[in-house]
């Protein structure tokens, strides 16, 4: 049993932090709307700080989950940041999908503290983080890493040691590229289904189980068919990660040839009011029968 902070209860830490007090961790949380803060206490108990910095405080791990580069700094740094409560021998972890670039400054800040640093972006959406089944992808030093795991391991299905910090965010960018296609081969496929005249959920029941099978089409396509896209991971927040994505690739020489134009495509999305949509409503820009 470990006392840990929590900071950023959207919907992937809130039900994160909720399972480190299902382990018998020691939780503290805080949130920059406190209403949430305080609704997460009401159902798994707790405490509920002010700060980043009083969550902070004694704690053994520090954990982070929030939106972009910029909020990550907002919570780490100054007067009220969690570095300016944690204590030597202590280690951050953060869980925010942001850039290798932001996650290498934090790492030299916080060494500078005696502060240990691992980069954990995940992976498995809000389904994963409630049920616990989460792929964390982790960068840092091999200790900060082995004293880190144990305690991941409550909302972890996996959790892979990648090498140096900027690694795992390194990695988060792989998950997302590779997911860029692929949704956008899942939309073409269902939409091509329901214009050749087939059921498209038995289609995709009958090659679910093949080659062509995934995550996404064994969990969205049968929404995707239905045309129920008010739920799951945002436009916004792909766009905000296929950024990250792009801008790494001019840095290190790829060409993500793919992954430029679904980004396109969901900023057409965006353009339709999908912002909060979730990812598989590429799908509403093919042309279908069953949607004039």
């Amino acid at each position: 049993m470990s006392k840990v902070a929590f900071i950023g209860l959207g919907v992937m830490g809130y039900p994160m932090a909720g399972h480190l007090v299902a382990h018998h961790h020691q939780v503290c949380v805080y949130n920059r709307t406190s209403k949430t803060a305080k609704l997460w206490q009401q159902e798994h108990g707790g405490q509920v700080a002010s700060s980043p910095g009083e969550a902070a405080l004694e704690a053994d791990f520090v954990f982070i989950c929030v939106g972009n580069d910029d909020d990550l700094r907002s919570v780490v740094y100054g007067e009220q940041g969690v570095l300016s409560g944690m204590a030597a021998g202590s280690v951050l972890i953060d869980h925010t999908t942001a850039s290798a670039q932001v996650a290498r400054e934090i790492a030299v800040i916080a060494t500078q503290q005696g502060v240990g640093f691992v980069d954990a972006p995940v992976s498995g959406g809000q389904a994963g983080a409630v049920s616990g089944q989460l792929a964390v992808m982790c960068g840092g030093s091999s200790e900060d890493y082995s004293r880190s795991e144990p305690v991941m391991q409550a909302y972890a299905k996996t959790t892979t040691h990648l090498g140096p910090v900027g690694n795992g965010q390194l990695t988060k960018m792989v998950n997302q590229i590779c997911i860029a296609g692929l949704v956008q081969g899942l939309s073409e496929g269902v939409a091509f289904a329901v214009n050749a005249g087939l059921d498209a959920k038995q289609a995709l029941d009958a090659i679910g189980g093949g080659a062509a099978g995934s995550w996404q089409m064994h969990n969205r396509g049968a929404t995707m068919v239905d045309d129920e896209f008010e739920f799951g991971f945002a436009v916004d927040w792909m766009r905000k990660d296929l950024a990250i994505c792009l801008t790494e690739a001019q840095s290190n020489g790829s060409q993500l040839p793919v992954a430029k134009m679904v980004d396109n495509l969901y900023s057409q999305v965006q353009g339709q009011g999908g912002n909060r949509w979730d990812t598989s409503s590429l799908l509403r820009l093919l042309p279908r029968i069953d949607k004039p």
